[in-house]
């Protein structure tokens, strides 16, 4: 199964989740306010490049202009074609560029390494994505047959990081309207891009999104004093067996009949009594798993309608790393749906959606499947209390 991007992640939701939902522009493409300190999240410095400027991460690599380059210059340097470079930016190759800006490589080249200048071996990954039997595995097919691997202090390590969404710019769009999309600061977005003093941006550019910085660890909890035998809030005495009941209490077989809910009916359809609705007809091919799998996957047949798991608002229409709708409602109660793994979406921004509304259908795969979240405010949740 195909696997998404940290999704949503990272398309409109911390943004959205924070916003107000009457008379509100979530992209800012009318209005060139900057968001507030308060509300924008602190993100975490640009990595490092190696001697050609690549950044590299599982899913794509980055390549940063230095001082004089041009499109073709820097496509010498990482040794590829300028015009892919170009077609692929959506810039001409004699266009000289900026000091620290971004152009997003069409294929990969040579991951970092020694080699290239870089302290760190391949790909920048999260903690989640590396394996240790795989690391383990690679280093010996590394080595050869016949060859004994032996661990060096001080030598090369793995790029440890997380992986920025890639963000394709489309017409209208500004660096504040981007940065409010995502939730970040217009100065972090500019810094991780080598954005120029008018924050310029242009259609087809691809821009990478700063990425949360760590929290600091908790403080520890202060320690709570300790109670003597004998001290503190007396134990309440509880009730006598011996101790008769009052003569206007009821007997305890009606008071039992009286207090115990009436069961439900069996045949009733357990999804119309839930909160929200199963968003497509199909079976849970994976379960929820916090910062793994923030919401569920449910296999149904490409082409299928995709429905609003409850009643709301269309808050944004976006796409992942690689172009493919997603779509994120907003209902009562800070509640945030998204849908991933869609096409064929049939409203728009804005639009009032019913509970059971198709709001689009399954995009075709191997296997065909809904990826389906449920948000509260910033912070994923299982989606499963809400659909039983």
């Amino acid at each position: 199964m195909p696997s998404l991007r940290p999704l949503l992640t990272a398309t409109a939701l911390v943004a959205l989740a924070g916003c107000q939902t009457t008379g509100f522009d979530f992209d800012l493409r009318n209005n060139e306010a900057d968001t507030t300190a308060a509300v924008i999240r602190q993100t975490a410095p640009r990595p490092e490049p190696d001697d050609r400027g690549v950044i590299s991460y599982p899913n794509y690599q980055v390549v940063v202009a230095r001082r004089g380059d041009t499109v073709a210059a820097l496509a010498a340097r990482v040794g590829i074609s300028a015009e892919a470079l170009s077609a692929h930016n959506g810039i001409a190759p004699d266009v000289e560029l900026r000091p620290g800006e971004i152009l997003a490589l069409p294929g990969r080249v040579a991951e970092p390494s020694p080699q290239t200048g870089s302290p760190t071996t391949g790909p920048i990954r999260s903690a989640e994505q590396i394996d240790i039997t795989t690391i383990a595995g690679d280093a010996i097919e590394r080595a050869g047959p016949q060859t004994t691997v032996t661990p060096r202090s001080g030598g090369p390590k793995l790029a440890l990081g997380e992986e920025p969404v890639k963000h394709k710019v489309e017409r209208g769009e500004t660096a504040y309207s981007i940065a409010r999309l995502y939730n970040v600061s217009v100065r972090a977005l500019a810094d991780w891009n080598g954005l120029g003093t008018d924050l310029g941006v242009r259609e087809g550019q691809y821009l990478l999104i700063p990425v949360a910085a760590s929290a600091p660890p908790p403080a520890p909890r202060p320690a709570t004093a300790t109670t003597a035998p004998g001290q503190g809030t007396p134990t309440p005495t509880p009730p006598s067996a011996a101790k008769p009941l009052p003569r206007d209490s009821a007997p305890a077989a009606e008071v039992l009949e009286s207090s115990t809910p009436p069961s439900p009916a069996l045949a009733e359809d357990k999804t119309s009594q839930a909160r929200m609705a199963l968003p497509a007809k199909g079976k849970i091919i994976r379960g929820y798993e916090k910062k793994k799998n923030d919401g569920i996957d449910i296999a149904a047949a490409a082409g299928s309608e995709v429905v609003a798991a409850d009643s709301g608002t269309v808050a944004a229409i976006t796409r992942d790393t690689d172009q493919v709708p997603i779509l994120v409602l907003r209902h009562d109660d800070n509640l945030l749906t998204v849908y991933a793994n869609i096409e064929g979406i049939t409203v728009k921004k804005g639009d009032r959606v019913a509970r059971g509304q198709q709001v689009a259908v399954v995009r075709a795969g191997d296997p065909a499947f809904l990826h389906f979240e449920v948000r509260r405010g910033f912070e994923s949740v299982d989606p499963m209390p809400f659909l039983n």
